[in-house]
């Protein structure tokens, strides 16, 4: 039967789907600041552990084969462990200290504007037939700017596009899917790689002792996906979301900043430096018998992996200072220092978050009750016979639906890598494969949660040119962008996992 009314039919879908995007806002609301939220998990693990050790349970620890028993922490030696090491908790988790670093060469690149004028002069110096693809790449690699990229990328693009007579929300779009659904993706290593490897290897250590993810386990990967993104992102823009938006009739007073000689010539010595800072670095990689490489001369594993945070430190400082004194922002040795104290404030609301993670992961460790999950979680895979790669696809898809209600990528992968890296490493997984499984669901789904802070800051930009827009029409816009971004990254994991592709130097599916 021909429905007498399909105008009604889309209003009713319409707002079935404004239903269900309100009711995941409110379920995620309800949720504790991750803060709080790890405060209560570190609570739930010492009533968990006082039940778990009175049953007696114990597990048989898979690389040493030693009977471990589940320690209660409602006891005597339990409340010597909380006291003791509250701080060590805090002050020795390994993410800490990697983020810290990174944000100090990070933090001054961005407070003096190099990363601002490099992402500006990408976006506005591109021929007008491969914008669209130049502002997929640049909100990809925008990640190095941190959140920072989210407010500087996407109207910027918008107003790209409507000075060169395109729709500026598709412009609008295109920035915000580089910089949030391709989030995780990059070609240098960032504060992310450094953030998550941390978190993987304190989760490893249930296992192995031994083993440890380092901030270049999945560089191959997301190398590789920043150019497929960037193709895909460009795609969507192109032939979905423009031809849904039509031709746009308003107008809009504000103009596109340019960029000054001044900083255009900033941005070219630091270039330059940069070049001299790589060519040193690699002269002494590959010098006769350099110390940066394993005893046998190769590169995986070597030192120079080991310590590619101070090295990649170095890299940002040295362009940093560079550009800073030539654009005058830096005049004496005193504004270096000063610039690093800004970025480092930027980083408040993460230090007080690690500390509450921190004491969780270490409770996690010391009951063994991570070590008790991880064997009888693998174990109940492996008597329902999912041990292949359909289990990593249903993690995927289960993280990708649980960004939904926890936007923080730290905070969700220091709740679930203490669970699932042991558990999947008891299946014989690397953990720097199921880290890379973790970041395409976490950053796929970043620009339709309503849990994203910044999604109410892209709907101001929205509504500039368009007035009537609300969440409801910035959700409809995302929404290929995000399946589609998830989709492709699913087919990129297969096709490494079955290719035998490293995911980065010497990091395959397994261990």
């Amino acid at each position: 039967m021909v429905n007498p009314n399909p105008e009604t039919t889309k209003v009713e879908k319409k707002k079935g789907y404004l239903r269900l995007l309100d009711g995941i806002e409110r379920a995620g609301n309800k949720l504790p600041d991750p803060f709080m939220l790890f405060i209560y998990l570190a609570v739930f693990i010492i009533l968990l552990s006082w039940l778990v050790s009175s049953l007696g349970a114990t597990v048989i620890h898979p690389g040493t084969k030693e009977v471990l028993p589940i320690k209660s922490l409602v006891s005597a030696e339990g409340l010597l462990y909380i006291l003791d090491s509250m701080l060590k908790n805090f002050t020795g988790f390994q993410p800490l200290g990697l983020v810290l670093a990174m944000m100090l060469g990070i933090g001054l690149a961005e407070k003096v504007g190099l990363l601002e004028t490099g992402i500006k002069k990408t976006i506005l110096n591109a021929p007008k037939a491969s914008v669209t693809y130049s502002v997929v790449f640049v909100g990809i690699m925008g990640n190095i700017a941190s959140d920072a990229a989210f407010v500087i990328i996407p109207p910027l693009a918008a107003m790209v596009f409507h000075q060169i007579g395109r729709h500026p929300l598709a412009g609008l779009a295109a920035g915000f899917a580089g910089a949030g659904a391709g989030f995780t993706a990059n070609l240098i290593v960032a504060g992310t790689d450094a953030l998550l490897a941390g978190i993987s290897t304190e989760a490893a250590k249930m296992v192995n002792e031994n083993v440890s993810v380092t901030p270049v386990d999945n560089w191959y990967f997301m190398s590789a996906s920043v150019f497929v993104l960037t193709i895909i992102g460009g795609l969507i823009t192109e032939k979905i979301i423009e031809p849904r938006l039509g031709k746009y009739e308003g107008k809009i007073s504000k103009e596109t900043g340019k960029v000054g000689a001044l900083e255009s010539r900033g941005l070219r010595n630091a270039v330059i430096a940069g070049f001299i800072y790589v060519a040193i670095v690699l002269v002494g990689l590959f010098w006769p018998d350099s110390p940066l490489r394993n005893e046998e001369g190769g590169i995986v594993p070597s030192p120079f992996l080991s310590g590619i945070i101070p090295i990649i430190l170095g890299l940002f400082i040295s362009v940093g200072v560079t550009y800073g004194v030539t654009v005058k922002k830096i005049t004496s040795s005193r504004d270096v220092p000063k610039y690093m104290a800004e970025a480092m404030k930027d980083l408040a609301g993460y230090i007080v978050l690690i500390f509450a993670a921190s004491q969780f992961i270490a409770y996690f460790n010391w009951t063994n009750l991570g070590t008790w999950l991880a064997v009888n979680g693998a174990e109940f895979l492996r008597s329902i016979n999912m041990t292949g790669m359909q289990v990593i696809i249903g993690y995927v898809i289960f993280t990708a639906l649980l960004n939904l209600l926890i936007f923080s990528g730290s905070a969700k992968w220091a709740l679930e890598a203490p669970v699932f890296v042991p558990m999947f490493m008891n299946l014989g997984y690397h953990p720097g494969f199921i880290q890379v499984a973790y970041r395409i669901a976490d950053s796929s789904t970043n620009i339709i949660t309503p849990m994203n802070p910044y999604l109410i800051v892209i709907l101001s930009f929205m509504r500039e040119y368009d007035k009537k827009a609300g969440i409801g029409t910035l959700m409809a816009l995302m929404l290929p962008y995000s399946l589609i971004f998830l989709a492709t990254w699913i087919i990129m994991l297969l096709v490494f996992a079955f290719a035998g592709i490293p995911f980065g130097p010497g990091v395959g599916v397994y261990l």
